[in-house]
């Protein structure tokens, strides 16, 4: 996760729809905000363009009118990862990335194990000791790596995404390293700024590559 702030005031449509029996939170332009507010990714994983989109509410309404018609509980999210924070009532308690203040973006470390490229596993650190972030990392943890045999099957399939796109990032960062003609080192390092870019796919684990090496960090810290 990273921080993705929603776009304000909210859609129209919704305090009108929220009065009708069958109103509907998918209304009018609602789709297209959350779309554009969290980058057409979803917001828990980071894959970009899901093929699964599902409009979540980040804490469920369990028939509560507000809650379902809430423009600030409206999240954009991919099947699998809206399917598995159903598992557990903890993960509607965990950190909001659509608030500054709950500092998704420092407050998890998020690591590749990569001894074996071929059976890597996410490894996800809790930097504080709040029981919002305990529940985040648990939640990201069955996002990435699975609990259930079909989700370990999906975890994994995402992961094989994750594994391309990082090394496709670490490979940048290798050549910027190494290069030492500057007409060539400026193009690899506006490569390396787009991968740090809210809409870029797995951000987190990108940015984290950076903060944990000093070097990529006084390059590229600002683009954080």
């Amino acid at each position: 996760m990273i921080h993705l702030p929603k776009s304000q005031p909210a859609p129209e449509c919704l305090e009108s729809e929220k009065r009708r029996t069958d109103g509907d939170y998918k209304c009018g332009e609602v789709l297209i905000r959350l779309k554009d507010d969290f980058k057409n990714k979803c917001y828990i994983c980071e894959e970009a363009e899901p093929t699964t989109i599902n409009v979540e509410h980040f804490v469920a309404h369990r028939g509560d009118i507000e809650k379902k018609f809430d423009w600030n509980n409206l999240f954009f999210s991919c099947g699998h990862c809206n399917n598995t924070k159903q598992t557990k009532e903890i993960f509607y308690n965990i950190l909001n990335c659509t608030v500054e203040s709950d500092g998704v973006d420092t407050n998890i470390t998020y690591r590749l194990d990569q001894e074996n490229w071929e059976s890597v596993s996410v490894i996800l650190l809790a930097n504080n000791d709040t029981v919002r972030t305990a529940n985040t990392v648990e939640f990201l943890n069955r996002i990435y790596n699975g609990i259930t045999e079909t989700k370990k099957i999906e975890s994994s399939n995402l992961r094989q995404k994750l594994i391309r796109e990082i090394k496709k990032f670490e490979n940048y960062l290798i050549e910027y390293d190494q290069n030492v003609e500057d007409r060539d080192k400026d193009e690899i390092k506006n490569k390396i700024i787009r991968h740090l870019r809210p809409t870029s796919n797995f951000t987190a684990f990108k940015r984290w590559i950076v903060r944990e090496n000093p070097v990529f960090m006084e390059e590229f810290g600002a683009y954080l």
